[in-house]
């Protein structure tokens, strides 16, 4: 990345998924852009800072007065219909994602001198069953989460999986919801 500086780091999308414990319902799977505020991902972050109703966004914070750079704005995919459903994505979730985020600098990942020159757009989803399982392992939930979106960064800032890799599987890989072949779901 030595030739590389934040501005010329536009649109850069990836995604993860981390699977919970056995029973938790807690995966992860975090779909990201990362890019510079002056460009199109920027231009992305701005339009997000409105709210829809379910559909509220929040700043990734590790705690209150303690924001993350590169800037992380976290959007559900899931429309939000219960304070259970918000204390998930406002406790467990925005930890994780902020973790990962400062985590991603501190490993070197994100440069440390670009962390105010870049920006993140999470979508992430919690299934809806999580937040009424009283049984619920909000510990898997952060773990997953955390895992998940240190994986896409990591995967976004290098570009992988490379075109070749994916013209290399395409054969042999098959979506784990819908297999075209049977029609049906892998689960």
């Amino acid at each position: 990345m030595s030739d590389l500086t934040a501005d010329s780091i536009w649109f850069r999308t990836a995604e993860a998924t981390v699977f919970s414990s056995d029973g938790q319902g807690t995966d992860a799977m975090p779909e990201i852009l990362i890019g510079s505020v002056k460009g199109p991902a920027g231009q992305a972050f701005a339009n997000l800072m409105g709210q829809t109703e379910g559909h509220t966004r929040m700043f990734a914070i590790r705690a209150c007065n303690q924001q993350v750079r590169p800037a992380t704005m976290i959007v559900p995919k899931v429309t939000i219909k219960s304070a259970a459903y918000v204390n998930l994505f406002g406790g467990p979730v925005q930890s994780a994602i902020a973790d990962a985020v400062l985590d991603s600098v501190i490993a070197g990942v994100i440069p440390k001198e670009w962390a105010n020159d870049l920006c993140i757009v999470a979508m992430v989803w919690i299934a809806p069953e999580c937040a009424t399982n009283p049984e619920l392992d909000r510990k898997d939930l952060y773990r997953t989460n955390y895992e998940a979106m240190k994986l896409a960064i990591s995967r976004a800032m290098s570009n992988s999986p490379s075109i070749d890799e994916l013209i290399a599987n395409r054969h042999s890989i098959v979506h784990e919801m819908y297999d075209p072949e049977t029609g049906e779901s892998q689960w």
